[in-house]
C-alpha cells in the first residue's frame, strides 16, 4: 500500500484531487493542514463539507478547538497511528495540505526544542498582551533575521516562539532548523516509517493562480466569512486564539474593527495575504526533491498515470 502526499500552495485543488484520487484507486484521507485541524472554522479553511468528503473517510479534521492550539510535533504524534492503521487494513493513505512543517514533522521528525521555561511563557505573554506582535518582530529582526523573514506577520504563534526559544536557549531557532532541514536533504529514504511514498506536488503559474485566489476569497465571503468570525465572537473567543490570527480570519477581525472601508477592500487585503502564504509555501516545497510537479487542472491524465505505475 501506498502513502501518497497531495501537496502545494493554498488554493491549487489538492482536497478535490485527493478526494478523486481516493474514489479511483481506493483509500482514506489523512490532512495535514494546520487549519483544518478546528473545529470552529470552516468558511475561511475551506475545509470540505461532508457531503464533497462522500463516501471517503477524512482523519485529522476537526479534532481540536481553536482555544487548544496544536503544533507540529503534536499533530505527528495523532496522525501516525492513524495513517499505520489504514495502511495494516490494506489500504491507500492520501496525506492532503500546505503546512508544509506538520508534513516534515510527520515525514521526518522533529529537531529538538527545549521546553520552554514558565518564566520566560509569562514574559512573553506579558508583553504580548502589553504591546502585541511588534516588539517581537523587532527581536526576531535584531537577533534572527531568517526566522523574522520567514514568518508572516500574522503567524503571531510562530514569531512568539522564535523569540521564546531565543530567550530560552540564545541560540536562533532558524540555525536549528536550517542544522535539521540539512540533515532531511542528506537522507536517503523520504520518510523514516519505510513507507511506500508517492508526493503529488500542484502548482500553477502565479498569474492563473492569482485569478483562482480572488474568486475563492469572493466565494468565502459570498458564503459568509464575517458573520462566521463575528459568531465566533457572540460565542466568548476573543480573536486572539492563534488560528483566528490565520488568513481570512484576521483580516476579518479588522473589517469587524473598522480596519477597511467595505469588503472589497476587506477581499483585497485576503488574496494579498494568500498570494504571501503561497509564495512561502512554493519556496518551502522547493526543497523537496522527491516530488512531481503537476499543474492541477492540465495535468490530471499523467496524475493518474504517475499513480498507476507507482502502485
Amino acid at each position: 500500500m501506498k502513502v501518497i502526499v497531495v501537496s502545494g500552495p493554498t488554493a491549487t485543488g489538492k482536497t478535490d484531487l485527493a478526494i478523486e484520487l481516493a474514489k479511483m484507486f481506493g483509500g482514506e484521507v489523512v490532512n495535514f493542514d494546520s487549519l483544518l485541524l478546528y473545529r470552529e472554522i470552516n468558511i475561511g479553511t475551506a475545509k470540505p463539507s461532508q457531503a464533497e468528503q462522500g463516501d471517503i473517510p477524512h482523519h485529522m479534521i476537526d479534532v481540536r478547538s481553536i482555544q487548544e492550539p496544536m503544533n507540529a510535533a503534536a499533530y505527528a504524534r495523532q496522525a501516525l497511528p492513524i495513517i499505520e492503521k489504514i495502511l495494516a487494513d490494506g489500504k491507500n493513505v492520501y496525506l492532503v495540505g500546505g503546512s508544509g512543517f506538520y508534513l516534515q514533522a510527520l515525514l521526518k521528525g522533529m529537531y529538538d526544542s527545549p521546553t520552554t521555561p514558565a518564566e520566560v511563557l509569562e514574559r512573553s505573554e506579558e508583553l504580548y498582551e502589553r504591546e502585541g506582535i511588534s516588539p517581537f518582530l523587532e527581536i526576531l529582526k535584531e537577533n534572527d533575521q531568517s526566522s523574522f523573514e520567514r514568518y508572516h506577520e500574522n503567524d503571531h504563534y510562530r514569531i512568539r516562539r522564535a523569540v521564546e526559544h531565543f530567550w530560552t536557549t540564545g541560540r536562533k531557532l532558524s540555525e536549528e532548523r536550517q542544522q535539521k532541514d540539512e540533515a532531511n536533504d542528506k537522507s536517503q529514504t523520504s520518510n523514516i516509517h519505510g513507507w511506500d511514498l508517492l508526493h503529488i506536488h500542484l502548482d500553477l503559474p502565479k498569474h492563473e493562480h492569482e485569478v483562482i485566489i480572488q474568486k475563492r476569497t469572493k466565494k468565502m465571503l459570498q458564503n459568509g466569512l464575517i458573520q462566521e468570525v463575528r459568531e465566533l465572537l457572540l460565542k466568548g473567543f476573543t480573536g486572539e486564539e492563534k488560528p483566528l490570527q490565520s488568513i481570512g480570519y484576521k483580516e476579518s477581525l479588522d473589517f469587524i474593527n473598522g480596519k477597511y472601508k467595505d469588503e472589497d477592500e476587506l477581499a483585497e487585503r485576503i488574496s494579498i495575504s494568500t498570494r504571501q502564504l503561497a509564495k512561502s509555501q512554493r519556496t518551502w516545497f522547493k526543497r523537496d526533491k522527491d516530488k512531481r510537479v503537476y499543474h492541477p487542472l492540465k495535468d490530471k491524465d499523467q496524475i493518474y498515470e504517475f499513480i498507476k505505475k507507482g502502485s
